[in-house]
Formats: C-alpha cells, sequence, structure tokens
C-alpha cells in the first residue's frame, strides 16, 4: 500500500473496519508499490495510474485517488514562466506525476523539458532546474500562496484543460492474479471516509500539517470513489501519456 496521507482512506477499514485480515498489508512509496507487482513480491496494489501503460494489470473498480479540481498535492513550482521551463526536478516517488506534468506542458504550454529525479527538497531542485515537481505529503507542507513562484496545481490544470477528472493511482492486481472482489476495497473506503475526522487527527502531526488541512484536503481535493467520468478521465490521461513523444522509460527520471 502507499505510504501518503492520500491513499489513508482507501485502508482505513482494513487497518480498523470489518475488513481488516482480509489482506497482509505493507506500505511503500508509489513507484514501489509498481515495482511489487511488476516483480511478484505484491499481488495487489495501488499503483501510479501511468503503469497501466506499462504493466498488464487488472485494474480492481470502484476505489482510487482522484480529484475534480485542484488537488492541492501535486505542485508544479516554476523560477520562470512555464513556457520557459527547460530543465524539471521531479520528485522521484511518483510516476504518474511526472508523466502529468510532461503532457500538461506539452500539450498547454508547448514545451518539453528535461526531466531528472530528485529527493523533494525544493531549494535544492530549484538550485539544479528551472522548475520542481513536488507531491504528496511534501507538498501539502508548502504554502502555494506564500511561495515567490509560478505555482500550478496539476489537478486543477488537467480539469481545466480537458474537463475531466484526474484519476493518479488506482487499485490493481497483477497479471494472472485471480480476478478479486471489488467489495472490500470499496467498503474499505467508503469506512475511511466515513472517519476522515480520525484520519486527520491521527496522521497531521506526523506529516508537519495541521489538523484542518489534513481533514481539508481529504474532503474537499481527493475523490475515493471512481465511476464512469473518473474512468473517463483517466483513458484520456493514458493516451495522452502514451503520446509523449520521449517515452518516460528513456527519460533521465528514476520514477
Amino acid at each position: 500500500m502507499v505510504s501518503y496521507l492520500n491513499t489513508t482512506p482507501l485502508v482505513w477499514g482494513m487497518l480498523h473496519g470489518e475488513q481488516r485480515g482480509l489482506f497482509d498489508l505493507s506500505f511503500a512509496i508509489p513507484a514501489e508499490c509498481a515495482d511489487r507487482l511488476e516483480s511478484g513480491l505484491a499481488d495487489i496494489g495501488i499503483v501510479p495510474a501511468v503503469e497501466l501503460n506499462r504493466q498488464k494489470l487488472d485494474i480492481i473498480a470502484g476505489a482510487g485517488i482522484a480529484c475534480h479540481g485542484p488537488v492541492r498535492s501535486i505542485l508544479l513550482i516554476s523560477k520562470t514562466p512555464f513556457a520557459e521551463i527547460r530543465k524539471l526536478a521531479a520528485d522521484s516517488t511518483s510516476r504518474t506525476s511526472v508523466a502529468l506534468s510532461r503532457v500538461i506542458l506539452a500539450r498547454k504550454y508547448g514545451v518539453e523539458p528535461e526531466v531528472r529525479s530528485q529527493v523533494p527538497h525544493l531549494p535544492s531542485m530549484l538550485d539544479h532546474a528551472d522548475a520542481a515537481l513536488i507531491i504528496g505529503d511534501a507538498a501539502l507542507v508548502l504554502d502555494p500562496a506564500a511561495l515567490p513562484f509560478h505555482v500550478l496545481d496539476l489537478g486543477a490544470e488537467w480539469v481545466q484543460m480537458t474537463g475531466l477528472p484526474m484519476v493518479f493511482a488506482v487499485w490493481a492486481a497483477r497479471a494472472g492474479f485471480p480476478p478479486q472482489d471489488p467489495a472490500p476495497f470499496l467498503e474499505s473506503m467508503r469506512f475511511g471516509r466515513a472517519h476522515v475526522g480520525d484520519i486527520a487527527r491521527s496522521e497531521h502531526a506526523k506529516l508537519g500539517i495541521s489538523e484542518d488541512l489534513a481533514r481539508s484536503y481529504l474532503e474537499n481535493n481527493i475523490v475515493l470513489e471512481l465511476g464512469e467520468r473518473e474512468y473517463a478521465g483517466l483513458k484520456t490521461f493514458l493516451q495522452y501519456a502514451s503520446e509523449l513523444r520521449v517515452p518516460l522509460e528513456g527519460k533521465k527520471v528514476s520514477v
């Protein structure tokens, strides 16, 4: 399972509800979750959406991580206007966010920057690049309005550009694993969604953010239940990502 705040509601029932004991859980960053499925070290995981272009995975429908507007936790922060970005330092923990930044920069701003992987530390990233991509909990500790840079919320940018939700991660099983009943995954997520206050109280101090921000993020920025429109957005994103002139595997980025 992914060790980020936005995935905590997905597994809350597996940790504290009626789904406890159904699965043997372990936690990792998104890219590692995908690699564990590919290597056979895990059977099921919350995986970056873009992995569906690379691996033959079976989506477990209904629950995942999406947004219908600003996502707050995926920020492109630039010293230059976005159309002038030539070097992008990318947080090394997300494949989907790297692909999304490249899609938006290419399609909306007409640039295809060189992408380099770095740990998510904004000052050092901007020392070596025009812009930085910061995601997840590392983005939540930043106040976008207070940064003296150009800032794009990539969730908001995608929705404005396409009119569709953006799906960042899905439950999926490795190729060849028996088909899974989606009910436990949905029920675990709904249990988590009903206990967002408990999750915010439990997790905010570990992340260095306020309880109010943690709760607002989970209630207002993240969509956990995926339906027809979300999967239409996912299909569009995967198509755009597949059309990137240089595939992710060919970039100098470890994600």
